[in-house]
């Protein structure tokens, strides 16, 4: 193989598995960067989107005006297809479909709920494929009859907020069901060969996140690098819901003080919700907040004892600084390597 020769021009099997999930995303690799706040920004979207794999704004809380700024920030960094991440339960939900249709942005991701149909509608006709998350197949083939053009599987590996199920069992429950749109599967991936194991039970493509943390292009503080490079998947655990009546989506991160402080802030709001000086949907927004704010503390400001090092289980297989395109090109060769093997 030549220096100007990828793996995947070199060799078909690769390039057959994930054909779909290159079409769907048009770029040279089906691997997604996982939004992830304050970290999957212009920077880093770009930097992947550049390595030939498919960068993600993680929308997460801003405000339309900011999503406008990064969209158009990222295009000057990048000619190449990236998407935007957007959470349903934004208040301003509507108002960043519009910027992402103004923008022209080919791919929207819909995280953090079910998304209404009148949103996928919406995007759809902005000129933007749809891709929803499936927690089961049941929703899977609800979203794709509501206009999904892809969908998104994530396990409990994952980092961040996180299912009960393990990727691997979502992948023998979805992919073998669901056949009429591309399915990406997401959540523990940290090397190619699980790449190319999960492609060839049918997915179109994967998305990691974890993996790109440490990314040289990745503006997160180097004190939350540095604790990515010293954790292994044992570190990265799920928080712990306080109260059984008052339902909490758990948060993967490795433990910290801040996860200490997440029990103790949640006994805090339960108990304002029932002493009735708080309602139950403000508790729920605070609860939110907290790891909004805990997480921009440990990424931006450096604080790795007090802010959320949200990661997931895949930590331990990032070992070292890189740049997007080495992640990129070590994930491609090891998925070609497993297929030839």
């Amino acid at each position: 193989m030549t220096n100007s020769e990828s793996p995947v021009t070199c060799h078909s099997s690769l390039a057959t598995l994930w054909a779909r999930g290159r079409e769907l995303l048009g770029c040279e690799y089906a691997i997604m960067g996982g939004a992830m706040s304050w970290v999957s920004e212009r920077n880093l979207v770009s930097a992947l989107s550049n390595a030939g794999a498919f960068g993600v704004i993680a929308a997460s809380s801003m405000p339309p005006e900011l999503l406008d700024k990064e969209i158009k920030a990222t295009r000057t960094l990048t000619q190449k297809p990236f998407g935007v991440n957007l959470i349903i339960m934004h208040p301003k939900l509507a108002e960043l479909v519009e910027v992402c249709v103004a923008n022209n942005v080919t791919h929207v991701v819909l995280a953090g709920g079910v998304p209404k149909g009148p949103t996928i509608t919406r995007l759809k006709e902005g000129g933007a494929k749809v891709m929803c998350f499936a927690p089961t197949a049941a929703l899977g083939k609800k979203l794709v009859k509501m206009g999904a053009d892809a969908l998104i599987i994530e396990g409990a590996e994952a980092g961040g907020h996180i299912g009960p199920v393990s990727t691997s069992v979502l992948a023998q429950e979805i992919l073998p069901v669901i056949t009429d749109v591309p399915v990406f599967v997401a959540g523990g991936i940290g090397r190619g060969e699980m790449i190319a194991t999960y492609l060839e039970m049918g997915a179109a493509g994967v998305q990691l996140g974890t993996r790109f943390v440490c990314a040289s292009e990745s503006i997160a503080h180097a004190n939350f690098k540095k604790a990515f490079l010293n954790a292994n998947a044992r570190d990265a655990m799920p928080s712990v819901q306080y109260h059984p009546d008052f339902n909490v989506i758990p948060v993967r991160a490795i433990v910290n003080k801040a996860s200490e402080e997440f029990t103790r802030f949640q006994k805090e709001t339960v108990e304002k919700v029932h002493a009735g000086t708080q309602t139950r949907e403000e508790g729920q927004l605070a609860i939110e907040h907290f790891w909004a704010g805990s997480l921009r503390k440990a990424v931006i400001d450096g604080d790795v004892e007090r802010g959320s090092l949200m990661a997931g289980q895949s930590v331990g297989m990032v070992t070292s600084i890189q740049s997007a395109q080495e992640i990129v090109d070590e994930l491609v060769a090891q998925a070609q390597g497993y297929l030839n093997a």
